[in-house]
């Protein structure tokens, strides 16, 4: 009988907004997303202007209430937060619970929606529907972040060994050679220096103009 070998595990990342009219509630919001089994990967505090609330919702364009929409994530701060874990973008969706808070208060009353939520547009926090969503959104608030997945069980040993461990012994070895005063300070000296991954520049002339 063929053994398969153990599925691999990423750690996923998703957008969560907490949207104008309850910033003031962001920190027993972020205390049940951490209970939640969620990392806030980054978090910012920022104010969108209604062009850049367009921008954000462009799939919404052309809907009756895109008007209201921009209108509303425009009219005070929000805060933006990357959120990871296994299976983020549909255990966030879970935690938030149906769009429209009405409903979410009937359906879903554990949800956050539900809790923090007024009605269909007002319904207090924003996740992101599905992975190239998850993308676009992150890039959008966090415009330097990484989205790839992080790899986890055999998937992080694999990259350890191939990537990490060769350097890293490497770095030991001439440690014990050199026996510094700091270790600590000439290991990390050290690994900066022999990144195997530092870029490379080539220096070209320039042209003078004429």
């Amino acid at each position: 009988m063929e053994i398969m070998p153990p599925p691999q595990i990423y750690v996923e990342k998703t957008l969560g907004l907490i949207k104008p009219d309850i910033v003031d509630k962001e920190e027993e919001i972020r205390d049940i997303i951490l209970r939640s089994g969620f990392t806030v990967v980054q978090r910012r505090k920022l104010l969108l202007s209604p062009e850049h609330c367009s921008n954000f919702y462009v799939d919404q364009y052309g809907k009756m209430f895109f008007p209201n929409l921009t209108a509303y994530m425009s009219s005070g701060p929000l805060v933006a937060m990357i959120l990871a874990r296994h299976n983020a973008i549909s255990y966030w969706k879970e935690l938030l619970g149906p769009s429209n808070s009405i409903v979410a208060k009937e359906t879903h009353p554990d949800s956050l929606r539900a809790i923090y939520g007024t009605d269909e547009l007002r319904n207090a926090l924003h996740g992101s529907h599905d992975f190239a969503a998850a993308e676009r959104e992150i890039r959008f608030m966090f415009p330097d972040v990484i989205i790839e997945p992080i790899p986890m069980g055999q998937a992080a040993k694999d990259y350890l060994n191939s990537y990490i461990t060769p350097t890293l012994l490497e770095g030991l070895t001439e440690l014990c050679k050199q026996k510094p005063a700091d270790p600590f300070i000439w290991l990390a000296d050290w690994l900066l220096k022999n990144n195997p991954n530092k870029p490379k520049l080539d220096h070209c002339p320039v042209a003078e103009e004429p």
